[in-house]
């Protein structure tokens, strides 16, 4: 299983990636942005040991590091992708009646089973 299938598994599950013991509490869309060292980007602060990610015998648990650590592309990995609007036949044109041919065979197939 890949990193983004994990990280897009985790974004299903109401949004925790990890089982932390301390949690943060989330910035609120109302507020002003604050400087980019204060934004909060994950889930859990640093030195939190993060349960469930060590599975190897008689190694030291893992911690999470503090947001400046990660790269910065780590933040984008989960945003949906952005076509451009290319025309007729583009490509965004195409993955949106290729998402909607899937969805038909779904719902077919659904209504075939009942």
């Amino acid at each position: 299983m890949s990193i983004q299938s994990c990280l897009r598994k985790a974004q299903s599950s109401r949004g925790i990636l990890f089982q932390c013991h301390r949690y943060v509490a989330s910035t609120s869309s109302a507020a002003p942005p604050a400087k980019k060292s204060q934004i909060l980007h994950s889930s859990c602060a640093a030195d939190t040991v993060l349960t469930g990610l060590n599975y190897l015998k008689n190694q030291p648990p893992i911690l999470a590091r503090p947001d400046e650590e990660y790269p910065e592309w780590l933040w984008t990995v989960l945003r949906p992708k952005e076509l451009e609007d290319d025309g007729p036949g583009g490509r965004k044109e195409r993955l949106e009646r290729r998402r909607e041919n899937k969805q038909k065979i779904r719902e077919r197939n659904f209504m075939s089973t009942q």
